[in-house]
């Protein structure tokens, strides 16, 4: 038996694929490289598939039954908000169309259990402090609403053919389990900041009139590992004899933390100088996004264990253990 780890050789994909081969699991990995690389999957089978390409389902299914795959974790998908706004077909084609070619493969091939990479994108703006799972979902973007349809194209399996799934809402993803598997796109808010710190430029915070303490946006940051750790626990939790009750959970911390409070962190992790220069808001951006994470500790048993201090010194470290060191 395997477990198949779609997009596993990206930023998130790599950290649960290095924990399943340290508890002795068979890893099978389809990525197609366009984000991931290579030698990050390690012992793992490597299969360079779009899953969102021709013929994707037939290699799918093949996977699936050659390996005697029994749960699927799907983290591929485009999830650029702008390039999603200006390219809205082509999302859907990606990460709808992705995800139901991966779901069609498994009710060919027999595979019951799927977790889900999904976001906090589809709530689009929520007028709460502290967002649970039950508050209305209501997308702004086009990568939002894919990860919306996801989730009712999940529930519809469930209901057709008694797929078992479990879809994980991320917050604002950051830091790095190791050295070697830190963030290699610069599109978060603290790759953007190391990068421009590399670069010799100051890093940008966009608004700083908002109603939060000290005016920046404040959200809420995971621990990459954290976050690994919690998809092992929803697969614990979905291949066990229970019935599952619970299929939708938030993965955060429930402790916010202001755009000025990162880029201070980074500061002192780093020793540099991290004086920003503010610009306009950015259209779309809400004040505060901050996980209600109750509901994922009562029923995976699942918390946080790292703080923004951990989150920052492990993503520095990552990055001064790659091509663009700083000093």
């Amino acid at each position: 038996m395997s477990t198949l780890v779609i997009g596993g050789a990206g930023y998130i994909g790599a950290h649960v694929v290095r924990l399943l081969l340290e508890r002795g699991e068979d890893v099978v990995v389809v990525d197609d490289l366009s984000t991931g690389a290579a030698d990050r999957v390690g012992a793992a089978t490597l299969v360079e598939l779009d899953v969102a390409g021709d013929g994707a389902q037939t290699s799918l299914e093949r996977v699936m039954s050659e390996r005697a795959v029994t749960s699927v974790i799907h983290f591929a998908a485009r999830k650029q908000v702008g390039e999603s706004v200006a390219r809205p077909a082509w999302y859907y084609q990606q990460n709808v169309g992705g995800l139901a070619n991966v779901l069609a493969a498994m009710e060919n091939a027999g595979v019951r259990n799927m977790i889900f990479s999904s976001s906090a994108a589809v709530y689009g703006m929520p007028p709460v402090e502290l967002v649970g799972e039950d508050v209305e979902c209501r997308p702004i973007n086009p990568y939002g609403e894919t990860k919306l349809v996801g989730e009712w194209l999940l529930a519809d399996c469930g209901r057709a053919w008694g797929l078992r799934w479990t879809a994980l809402r991320y917050f604002n993803v950051a830091g790095a389990g190791w050295p070697d598997l830190g963030d290699p796109a610069v599109l978060n808010l603290v790759p953007m900041v190391l990068d421009r710190l590399e670069r010799g430029d100051r890093p940008k915070i966009f608004g700083d009139d908002y109603p939060t303490p000290d005016g920046t946006c404040i959200r809420d940051y995971i621990h990459v590992l954290d976050l690994a750790q919690a998809h092992l626990a929803a697969m614990d939790h979905l291949t066990s004899d229970a019935e599952p009750t619970e299929h939708v959970f938030n993965v955060g911390t429930g402790t916010g933390a202001s755009v000025k409070e990162v880029v201070d962190e980074i500061g002192r992790a780093s020793g540099l100088d991290v004086t920003a220069e503010v610009e306009a808001r950015r259209a779309g951006d809400p004040p505060q996004l901050v996980a209600a994470a109750d509901r994922i500790g009562e029923v995976l048993s699942w918390k946080a264990e790292h703080g923004l201090t951990d989150i920052i010194r492990s993503a520095w470290e990552a990055w001064q253990a790659g091509p663009r060191r700083i000093g």
